[in-house]
């Protein structure tokens, strides 16, 4: 198993789509009407783990996300994540409801369950083809806020009796959302204030009281009656711009935090899936996507994005991106146990919808990009790494200049570090030397920067600066 998963990764990083694909081939091909012929029918099971794994995928989404991309981006991307996600809902589901025939309940299931979009989706098919920061501030914030709202409007329609007015939905969509927010910017900050200042016996503590803190918010806000997912995406986003010690190192354990969860539960729910009643559903599942695609996600994109006047071929391309992918087959789960009528079908519906359009949006999105002469916004920004050194009250600084950063010319003395930090060694091509004030940085070197405490934070400030401005940085307004 482990040998068709590493082979499966290097297929999806080769042919451009999400690995999900492959993952779920895997769960059908060991599963009912596969080889192996695996009987597993608990869709009760499959919600509690496909939960835990959101919870885990979100983490690692929110320590990624960079805060000085997505805060320009967050009016548009709230407004998507929510006004958007009603009207790709209502347009999805009068869709299904005209064009199908699906009762309005069982088509409104279908609207809210495959209105959340996967970022994990869009940026592993996106990495080779890099955007301006605003495009990818308003798709990763989306994806990180749209879970949410999405969640409270499939339980709702799940429930038995008639569904709620539509004032009381929207009503308890904010309460949750706001007590969700509350909690997880609270653990967020209050778990970065600790690690920042009671240092662990060891490093590698460090990656795991992270994601420990992020599990936690979602634990505090579910039990508080608020959203605990936007609660953990929100606390590992906090996390993830403190500054924390071995931010790097962070990162890279919930990335393989993220990858495990993502196999684990896509398997799984190949495993759900019966294939041979996925037939029937095929074409029905076709013309609901292509509501969705054609019809629900740009209207939802134009809307949300009017007052902000963003260009309309960024318009087209975040039309295009909102590619569905773990979530809505999870949620697609939540009707089957609560024992909706036709919840079987719904579910088929939701899972060959998810494929078939990801075998579309997937492969053409990077064509798309280039199409649209969408490259990225500015030079790259520096790769800094920090260990405390707690005993000398100071830190010592790794960074990495890559290739399009403006650090690129720059001599050491030309950095301006403010008193208490010193460039005290450079790596280049896998030979280190201590530099002169004279010695110019190139691209691909690897800098250690040690700074005092208290000069640590306006140390890195200005060596991001520099990398974004060059030698100039300050007096061009940078820095």
């Amino acid at each position: 198993m482990l040998l068709i998963a590493v082979a499966a990764v290097r297929v999806s990083s080769r042919s451009g789509l999400p690995s999900l694909l492959l993952y779920l081939g895997i769960g059908v091909v060991i599963g009912q009407d596969g080889i192996f012929d695996v009987q597993f029918d608990n869709a009760e099971l499959t919600q509690v783990i496909g939960y835990a794994a959101l919870v885990v995928i979100l983490a690692e989404g929110g320590l990624g996300t960079k805060w000085q991309e997505i805060k320009p981006a967050l009016p548009s991307a709230v407004l998507l994540s929510t006004l958007g996600v009603a009207i790709s809902v209502g347009i999805t589901a009068a869709g299904a409801h005209y064009i199908v025939g699906l009762e309005w309940r069982q088509a409104l299931i279908i609207g809210a369950v495959v209105s959340s979009t996967d970022a994990a989706a869009v940026f592993s098919v996106l990495r080779k083809v890099p955007l301006p920061s605003r495009v990818t501030g308003v798709l990763e914030a989306e994806s990180g806020f749209n879970d949410a709202p999405v969640v409270i409007l499939v339980v709702a329609f799940s429930a038995a009796g008639p569904v709620d007015s539509w004032y009381v939905l929207v009503g308890t969509i904010l309460l949750e959302l706001t007590i969700g927010a509350a909690i997880g910017l609270a653990a967020g900050f209050l778990g970065a204030y600790g690690l920042r200042h009671v240092a662990l016996p060891a490093s590698g503590l460090y990656p795991i009281a992270v994601m420990a803190i992020a599990v936690m918010a979602y634990a505090a806000g579910a039990l508080a009656h608020g959203s605990g997912f936007l609660a953990v995406y929100l606390a590992a986003m906090v996390l993830g711009n403190a500054k924390l010690p071995h931010a790097p190192a962070n990162q890279g354990f919930a990335e393989g935090l993220g990858w495990i969860a993502q196999i684990g539960m896509f398997v799984l729910l190949g495993l759900l899936v019966t294939p041979h009643e996925l037939v029937d559903d095929f074409w029905p599942a076709v013309v609901v996507g292509l509501v969705l695609t054609m019809v629900a996600r740009p209207v939802s994109v134009l809307l949300s994005l009017l007052p902000f006047g963003i260009p309309r071929r960024e318009q087209i391309l975040m039309s295009w991106a909102g590619l569905r992918g773990a979530v809505p087959i999870i949620l697609a789960t939540i009707p089957m146990v609560g024992g909706v009528a036709d919840s079987d079908r719904i579910f088929n519906i939701v899972f060959v919808l998810v494929v078939v359009y990801t075998l579309v949006q997937g492969p053409t999105l990077p064509w798309l990009a280039r199409a649209l002469r969408l490259g990225p916004g500015g030079p790259a920004d520096l790769g800094v790494e920090s260990a405390p050194l707690e005993r000398l009250r100071g830190h010592l600084l790794s960074v990495s200049i890559p290739d399009e950063s403006r650090m690129h010319g720059v001599e050491v003395s030309e950095l301006r570090l403010p008193a208490g930090s010193a460039v005290t060694l450079v790596v280049r091509d896998d030979k280190s030397f201590v530099p002169l004030p004279s010695t110019v940085l190139r691209r691909g070197d690897e800098l250690l920067v040690v700074a005092t405490d208290p000069v640590r934070d306006a140390a890195e400030k200005r060596l991001r600066a520099v990398g974004q401005g060059g030698k100039l940085a300050g007096w061009l307004g940078t820095g």
